[in-house]
């Protein structure tokens, strides 16, 4: 039987109360000794003594008479005592069906009296073989160690082979692994780790000592070392791993004051202090070095994880009979299906071969990854010719020739990230390996975001559909793809330096270049775009792209279609590999006007930009010729268009002016119309065509957040007939993505019945920030221009994102008796960067006076409190 039940009974109040005591006096004596930088080893040790003292002292006065024995197993048995780790304890008992329940219940107890977290079971023998059928019980019970009673060779016997033979069990454990990875979304390298079970942490260590104990026999990984499956040399790299991650979650555990294993950011800031890095400047916080430091040391145990493993499926599968030899050619083979070297000493006669086993995985899909050997072969010759290959001639060529190959490319890139060859070709991807940035929009260290945009670039090439369709069509017309790819790779290889990453990372093409063996105009290209590369994106989210001056303005930048390709390209690929949840169709809307019109204004000619009068007219012509199909005649559009000023025809554009005409046509004679569509695959976009009245925008961005609606976009627009045209871009939280349609039905019968009512309710939902937006604070930052045509007064608004932060924006706008004109939302992480175009009740600039005031009411509505 098992058990993990704590007991009402107290047992032992006079022993435990003093237990709790002396077990607190230890845990206040390691955690000073930790301060003081005793190995971390050490204090295991000696907190894994501690409890030992106790469980024995209960056990001899509870159980000690019973013929039993008593076993630590898990992490109390390796001697793995954390702070608030479980004491996982085996009862070995002769028969179960006479085992001394009240004794063993006494005993436990008496642990959880004297504040321990006992995990017990009582098994017999054969109740072990049984149990042991449960990988994670046998990988238990592999821990074992004999505290009390008979000796612990019956105990070994009976989790012998043929209970899991190697085979069996490296492939359960590898499994198991893979969907534990899982788990975590595939990596370790995102914004709050989870240490123990996340990839590179302590479990991967675990696995690794568990599966080449199990196939070697030997009784510890040390021992292993014998049976070639670990060397020397990589045991003491793990050892040095392993003692960083276990000082990090002894600290965790510390901090958290509780078994707590996630490196959330309530708590990255204390450690890192903790761990004695300090500030350096904005781009490399003293958190970004602390963790920088946690993510090479997983990354460390995740590499060496893979080659263990790897060698124990080569013993096992030699020791079954025979290696499948295949030959690739005169330097390179397959051993059952793992790419080896057939001649070791080819890459000492010529480095840049060392590129060979890279561009191989990009060629062929079968290869089933490296043969340990081959592994063993790039690591000893790095170290023997990594000068030599850095500056070789021929490296720089074979790595262009290998962006430019074809096949799985990003698989090729990933592979020389993981085993170092990347950093040695591109020396500056080096200094940001496992760097991170402390806030909620980059999910990612900047080494893996980096491979994600390389993978997402090649993604065009295959036509993958959660990229665009435009995508795929410009990557077929580069003329040199490989040079995009160049400038992914480089686009933030200059973060946490200090100063602008996008212009510190042109100066890294530019010394690499010679060494790459580019020509001078390729260079020009792949430095522009890498200085560039957030240019298209800010212009999209932060600018009026209606606006034909600011197309025209992009375009001056962009120069030529090939460059605008690129980087919409690069833009495309760089915002998906940045955070999953951060692309959406409003993005990629955005981004596909600004690119349509940006090449229309580069054909047409930059000395002869597109007047805004001439492109109402154009849209105005095209809407005519969409409404063509519609009841809705030329005479009735023109009459509806004829309250529209000439900005917000820009603003909808012709196939949502034809659109917005035909659905609200079709309510004409409704005081309040509002009509509704979908975009793309999770964007909502919104019509609200009312008689004008103050508060009514600061009510509807109120009802919206309320029904679980995010407004992205929103495009406030007077008529001449004093009626508002209110266009909005939405996206339905996460709560109703399953069904939008009845989402935004209901939303839409919550707006008319609000808008109905003779008082407007302005008043926004009350709601708490989220564990993660609380801890990071941007201050407000607000900016005030005056506009001329329109004449109206821009507000730049800079603050911390939060649930309905556009509805807290709005009432303080109807507070302060101000009309919005103009709303355009853009959320980077945890900062939100808005745009507002305002005018008094009036319709005037802001005087000084209003501009005061309506910063000091934003103060208040968007304090940071839990209101």
């Amino acid at each position: 039987m098992a058990a993990r039940t704590e007991p009402a009974v107290d047992a032992t109040p006079v022993a435990a109360c003093g237990a709790r005591v002396a077990l607190g006096a230890i845990d206040a004596a390691l955690a000073s000794d930790f301060d003081a930088g005793v190995e971390v080893s050490t204090l295991l040790a000696r907190r894994t003594e501690a409890v030992d003292t106790w469980v024995l002292e209960c056990w001899q006065r509870h159980a000690a008479a019973a013929s039993c024995a008593l076993f630590a197993t898990g992490g109390y048995g390796r001697g793995e005592l954390f702070p608030h780790s479980d004491v996982d304890l085996l009862v070995l008992v002769d028969d179960l069906s006479s085992a001394p329940s009240a004794d063993i219940g006494a005993f436990v107890a008496a642990l959880w009296d004297a504040g321990l977290r006992p995990g017990h079971a009582v098994r017999d023998l054969a109740g072990c073989r049984e149990a042991g059928a449960d990988l994670t019980i046998f990988t238990s019970l592999m821990d074992a160690r004999l505290l009390s009673g008979l000796p612990a060779v019956a105990l070994a016997n009976a989790i012998a082979p043929p209970l899991w033979p190697p085979a069996q069990f490296l492939a359960a454990r590898q499994r198991s692994q893979d969907e534990r990875h899982a788990r975590f979304n595939d990596t370790a390298w995102n914004l709050e780790p989870n240490v123990k079970d996340g990839p590179g942490g302590l479990r991967d260590l675990h696995t690794l000592d568990w599966v080449a104990r199990r196939t070697s026999g030997a009784a510890s990984l040390d021992a292993a070392t014998g049976s070639g499956l670990v060397k020397p040399a990589e045991l003491d790299a793990l050892r040095v791993a392993r003692d960083h991650v276990a000082r990090v979650r002894f600290a965790l555990h510390r901090v958290a004051g509780r078994a707590e294993e996630r490196l959330l950011f309530d708590h990255q800031r204390e450690l890192a202090r903790m761990f004695g890095f300090a500030d350096e400047h904005a781009g490399n916080l003293a958190v970004e070095q602390f963790m920088q430091a946690w993510f090479r040391a997983a990354q460390t145990i995740d590499r060496l994880n893979e080659r263990v493993l790897t060698r124990c499926a080569e013993q096992i599968a030699a020791d079954a009979g025979g290696v499948r030899i295949q030959a690739l050619d005169e330097y390179w083979e397959l051993r059952d299906g793992a790419l080896a070297a057939v001649d070791a000493e080819a890459i000492e006669r010529r480095p840049a071969r060392l590129l060979e086993p890279f561009a191989w995985l990009a060629r062929r899909a079968d290869i089933n990854g490296f043969h340990s050997s081959l592994i063993e072969l790039l690591e000893d010759a790095l170290g023997n010719v990594g000068v030599r290959f850095r500056d070789d001639a021929g490296t720089g060529s074979a790595f262009m020739a290998l962006l430019r190959q074809g096949g799985d490319v990003a698989r090729a890139i990933a592979a020389m990230g993981r085993h170092g060859l990347l950093a040695q070709v591109l020396p500056a991807f080096g200094r940001v390996t496992g760097r991170m940035q402390y806030d909620l929009f980059h999910v990612y260290t900047v080494d893996q975001h980096t491979l994600f945009v390389v993978r997402n670039l090649l993604g065009f090439a295959q036509r993958d559909t959660s990229l665009t369709a435009l995508g795929h069509t410009l990557w077929r017309r580069q003329p040199k793809p490989e040079l995009v790819l160049l400038a992914g790779l480089f686009h933030d290889i200059a973060k946490g330096r200090g100063g602008d990453h996008s212009e510190l990372g042109e100066i890294e093409v530019r010394v690499a270049a010679p060494r790459l063996g580019l020509v001078d105009a390729d260079t020009e290209f792949v430095a522009w775009l890498v200085r560039k590369h957030l240019l298209m994106s800010v212009t999209a989210q932060k600018q009026d792209i209606s606006d034909p001056d600011v197309v025209h303005r992009f375009a001056s930048e962009v120069a030529d279609t090939e460059r605008l390709d690129a980087l919409y390209l690069l833009t495309v690929a760089d915002i998906q590999g940045t955070s999953p949840r951060l692309w959406n169709a409003w993005k990629a809307q955005l981004l596909e006007d600004l690119h349509a019109a940006t090449r229309h204004a580069l054909r047409r000619g930059l000395a002869d930009p597109v007047r805004a009068a001439e492109r109402v007219t154009a849209i105005r012509d095209e809407a005519r010729r969409l409404l063509a199909a519609t009841t809705v005649t030329a005479a009735e559009a023109q009459a509806m268009w004829g309250s529209l000023p000439d900005y917000a025809v820009l603003r909808l554009g012709a196939e949502r002016l034809a659109w917005a005409t035909g659905e609200l046509f079709a309510q004409r004679g409704q005081r309040v119309q509002i009509v509704s569509r979908a975009v793309g695959d999770d964007a909502i976009d919104l019509i609200v065509h009312a008689p004008n009245r103050d508060g009514l925008f600061a009510t509807v961005t109120a009802v919206l957040d309320r029904q679980g609606f995010d407004v992205v976009e929103a495009r406030a627009t007077g008529t001449r007939d004093g009626r508002v045209l209110d266009l909005f871009r939405l996206l339905p939280r996460a709560e109703l993505v399953h069904e939008p349609e009845r989402a935004t039905a209901l939303m839409i019968q919550v707006l008319r019945e609000a808008l109905s009512l003779e008082t407007l309710d302005v008043r926004p939902a009350q709601r708490r920030l989220s564990r993660q937006q609380r801890h990071f604070r941007v201050p407000l930052r607000a900016e005030f221009r005056d506009l001329e045509n329109p004449q109206r007064t821009q507000l730049s608004l800079v603050c911390a994102d939060r649930p309905g932060l556009l509805a807290r924006i709005a009432s303080s706008f109807r507070e302060c008796g101000l009309r919005v004109h103009d709303a355009r939302i853009a959320t980077f992480g945890e900062r939100a960067e808005d745009f507002f175009e305002l005018t008094d009740s009036d319709g005037r600039v802001l005087d000084a006076a209003q501009r005061g005031q309506l910063l000091a009411t934003l103060r208040i509505r968007l304090d940071d409190g839990d209101a």
